[in-house]
């Protein structure tokens, strides 16, 4: 045990990381707990869940579905579905009842009924497992940019990260759709699957030896697609970057792949309650991408994605052109540390502006994580040069706006 609590592992960058995500976590609980004062109503989006939830806890229906838990192929009858679960034969085309569980397990412990008027208080309960996400994936961001990039690649990327008012947004308020799970999902899917990449040159048996990430492979993997169907693309490009990453070991990797979708078809399998006839239903009317692909003649559409982003982090307005010149006239900077967030980044953009509804907001708040580590990488490079007096004057200013005006934004919550 005391080899585990070692400096390496508890020393001054993790106890500045904590302090960080603790600032985060309680910008999080101050917009969340000024929406619960300002809203005397439920949105319907935040009520269906959480209710199809429960009802899937307690043994009545699947959520998500129109079938209940003691029928076998009978849907059940249910007034209050919305119009868009019905014009979708009953069932909700971009998540499985994974989504609808996460929500409303905390919600196990509340006795009363979900009244508007208890809302401050059942709320805040449905909305702990996002705020909890929120945090893991600061803390896995860190990781990931501290190992990559060094101390201050992860310092750069989890203050991009702290500050964003987009990842607040989307870890605190209900009415959203509360797509951080499926990007702490993505995120570990990707740099877990390049972990263990890097891990199959070692001279050990890989396949037993990796359990672990195995294993973390096939809990984010159901994360991200069994709470966005859209992230499916997450699958392909992990075994991508690990058959690239390994050449000499594509048999391990494939293995190690091969294995981790098991884990994760069991586990989404199991979110409807193991019954082949529903998941196959469920499977067959989601809604995996569903492209348009006239908006790519639409310049409207980029300045949108381009706003979206801006919005979600401002600081990516200044910081991220500059990073991509960088990277395009630096050669020092194309290294693979730098390449795949930035790839994995431009994909779900991409697919962001192919898809202008839903699910397309949730692909560009996907892709701003993989943006702060891309954005952290480059800035540790040019620290690395005899400009280093300059960038640390350009960050700290950016840094230091961008903070303080997220949080001058936050107390203006309060009095509006």
């Amino acid at each position: 045990m005391s080899e585990f609590f070692t400096r390496e592992r508890f020393g001054k960058p993790q106890f500045l990381a904590g302090l960080l995500l603790l600032v985060f976590l309680g910008q999080c609980l101050w917009l969340a707990s000024r929406d619960e004062h300002a809203s005397g109503t439920v949105e319907f989006g935040e009520l269906t869940r959480v209710q199809q939830g429960l009802e899937q806890w307690h043994g009545e229906r699947i959520a998500g579905t129109p079938y209940a838990m003691s029928v076998q192929k009978q849907p059940s009858q249910d007034p209050d579905r919305s119009s868009y679960f019905e014009n979708n034969g009953g069932y909700d085309a971009y998540h499985s009842p994974l989504y609808y569980l996460i929500a409303s397990a905390p919600l196990l412990l509340w006795p009363g009924s979900l009244q508007p008027g208890t809302k401050p208080y059942w709320g805040g309960l449905a909305r702990a497992p996002y705020l909890v996400f929120g945090v893991l994936l600061g803390a896995s961001l860190w990781y990931v940019s501290r190992r990559l990039y060094g101390n201050a690649g992860g310092y750069i990327a989890l203050t991009l990260y702290c500050f964003s008012p987009g990842i607040i947004r989307g870890s605190a308020l209900g009415f959203t759709h509360l797509e951080i799970a499926a990007a702490w999902g993505a995120f570990g899917t990707i740099f877990t699957a390049i972990a263990v990449a890097h891990t199959l040159y070692a001279p050990r048996e890989v396949v037993l030896w990796n359990w672990r990430r195995i294993l973390l492979l096939g809990l984010s993997l159901p994360l991200a697609v069994g709470t966005q169907f859209s992230l499916v693309i997450t699958i392909p490009a992990a075994l991508a970057f690990m058959l690239y990453l390994a050449p000499a070991r594509r048999a391990a990797a494939l293995a190690i792949w091969v294995a981790s979708c098991a884990i994760a078809f069991v586990l989404l399998f199991a979110s409807y309650s193991f019954r082949p006839g529903v998941f196959w239903e469920g499977i067959r009317h989601a809604t995996f991408l569903g492209i348009n692909w006239r908006v790519f003649a639409r310049p409207g559409a980029y300045r949108q994605v381009l706003s979206h982003l801006g919005q979600m982090s401002p600081a990516l307005a200044l910081a991220l052109p500059v990073a991509v010149i960088t990277y395009a006239v630096w050669p020092r900077t194309r290294y693979f540390g730098n390449t795949a967030p930035l790839l994995v980044a431009g994909l779900c953009v991409l697919l962001g502006l192919a898809t202008p509804h839903y699910p397309g907001f949730g692909f560009e708040l996907i892709a701003v994580p993989f943006l702060f580590v891309f954005v952290a990488g480059v800035a540790a490079d040019l620290l690395e040069t005899p400009m280093r007096s300059l960038v640390i004057a350009f960050l700290v200013g950016l840094l230091g706006a961008y903070a303080l005006w997220c949080l001058l934004e936050l107390a203006r919550v309060a009095r509006a």
